[in-house]
């Protein structure tokens, strides 16, 4: 441009354009810390040192700490633990209870319909199928919901999950994703069909898709029971009585750093490939700390998360558990369509380190993760509805010492409930969300593909070097 030439718009545009390629990508966040650090210098000038100053000087000592380059992620997985342990330790026996209560009611139930004559049939079907599929669910998800919600919204409360996202955000920036990503991910945790409600608060459609399609990968709280019995039967079983919670514990942790992990590289692979684009940056004003509300944890743990994602699981489970009961009932020749169909599955489970057992009880259990133990335990006995075990030790016998199942069983089937397909409440969420069949499509089948692919290379590696 010369002094007599007076450039249009397009062309102050476009040279605007070329220096901000210049600039590089952490021009944004420079601009804002210079302008955090002149509101900091005028606000020394002007405010006197009174309590709220006080309380603003604690609130930044804390963040030094908990958002800490060095500290910041140790500190939150620590947390991440307590509140695990806190779920594991704390379920077990309200859920025995529930379990007992509700299966009282089924049995008076039977023992009425039989008084009265109806055919067994009716009574299985209604009572042994879809009303145990719904207590079940109800028994095995209230307790660590009831457990998990409030301590979650309390650190949600307390103002800690945006230093979540703030210690996690350069994690995603280099993944090709959005720094909220971490908030709508902790969501998962609970419910993924929550977790991708959630990413309504990132404002890129692409960003957003990205958290969508990978929110799967951290494990809710449907797929907690198989973690958490897997980590009981072959972690916690190799430590004494005092330390088996906090080996369990620590072996879930493990399986929820992995997801994390999944999510990242999911996140790289396809803001690479079929959601190319630039990561935006976003600017978190980090709120204060304050005083949980217990007003508003109650309402917000208990009524809109626990009570909401109980409902839609039970609308799932009814019909799951109707399917359960008529496969283990129906016969073909001289099995039940369970035994048929498991037979069927045996090849490609072997493939992958499992078994057609456990193949037909993740395509059962696709309406509602909750039922997959059960279900399981119910195919491998025979019994014509869904069984528990009275204790960890039946359970380790029954599937250790009676089904064949090794170390590689355990590890292949906790990869499998990390990463397999989401449940059929997540995909509806999903198409409901992007209002797409191809991107519902890609968010059941992908994160099932990675599943496959990740236990059969497992399973391949574990038999070259040890059989």
């Amino acid at each position: 441009m010369t002094a007599s030439h007076h450039p249009t718009a397009d062309e102050v545009l476009a040279r605007a354009r070329d220096l901000r390629r210049q600039l590089g990508g952490g021009f944004r966040e420079e601009a804002v810390k210079s302008l955090y650090a002149e509101a900091e210098r005028v606000a020394r000038r002007a405010v006197d040192d009174d309590n709220d100053a006080r309380a603003f000087r604690l609130d930044a000592r804390i963040d030094r700490l908990v958002t800490s380059p060095v500290l910041g992620l140790p500190i939150m997985l620590v947390l991440l633990s307590v509140v695990f342990w806190l779920t594991i330790a704390g379920a077990n026996v309200p859920s025995a209870m529930l379990a007992s209560g509700l299966f009282w009611i089924e049995d008076q139930a039977v023992a009425l319909f039989d008084a009265l004559g109806v055919p067994w049939w009716i009574t299985g079907f209604v009572w042994r199928g879809v009303y145990r599929g719904l207590a079940w669910v109800v028994s095995v998800m209230l307790p660590p919901m009831a457990i998990f919600f409030p301590l979650f919204t309390i650190f949600e409360d307390l103002g800690y999950l945006p230093r979540v996202a703030f210690n996690l955000d350069f994690l995603f920036r280099r993944a090709g994703a959005h720094g909220k990503q971490a908030l709508t991910m902790a969501m998962g945790f609970g419910c993924n069909a929550a977790g991708v409600i959630a990413t309504r608060i990132i404002d890129s459609p692409r960003e957003r898709l990205v958290a969508i399609l990978t929110n799967n990968f951290v494990p809710c709280n449907g797929r907690f029971p198989t973690l958490i019995m897997l980590g009981t039967i072959f972690v916690g079983a190799s430590f004494s009585p005092a330390f088996a919670s906090i080996a369990a514990a620590a072996s879930v942790v493990g399986v929820v750093v992995l997801g994390i992990g999944f999510t990242l590289l999911m996140s790289w692979i396809l803001s690479r490939t079929i959601l190319r684009g630039e990561a935006s940056t976003f600017t978190l004003e980090l709120p204060p700390y304050r005083r949980p509300n217990v007003g508003r944890i109650i309402y917000t743990s208990i009524i809109d998360r626990t009570l909401f994602v109980l409902w839609r699981a039970m609308w799932t489970a009814a019909p799951a558990g109707a399917v359960i009961w008529l496969l283990a009932n129906i016969h073909w020749g001289d099995r039940t369509l369970v035994a048929v169909i498991a037979g069927w599955l045996d090849p490609l489970g072997h493939a992958i380190g499992l078994d057609g057992v456990i193949m037909l009880t993740y395509i059962i259990a696709i309406p509602a993760n909750e039922i997959v133990v059960p279900t399981m335990v119910m195919a491998y006995l025979g019994t014509g509805m869904m069984t528990d075990m009275t204790s960890l030790d039946d359970l380790r016998r029954l599937l250790v010492d009676q089904q064949g199942w090794t170390l590689l069983t355990g590890v292949n089937l906790m990869l499998f409930s990390l990463l397999h397909n989401p449940c059929g409440t997540t995909i509806i969420t999903i198409y409901k969300e992007t209002l797409s069949a191809r991107w519902a499509t890609i968010g059941a089948l992908m994160p099932l593909s990675v599943a496959f692919l990740v236990c059969f290379l497992t399973a391949t590696i574990a038999r070259w070097l040890y059989y």
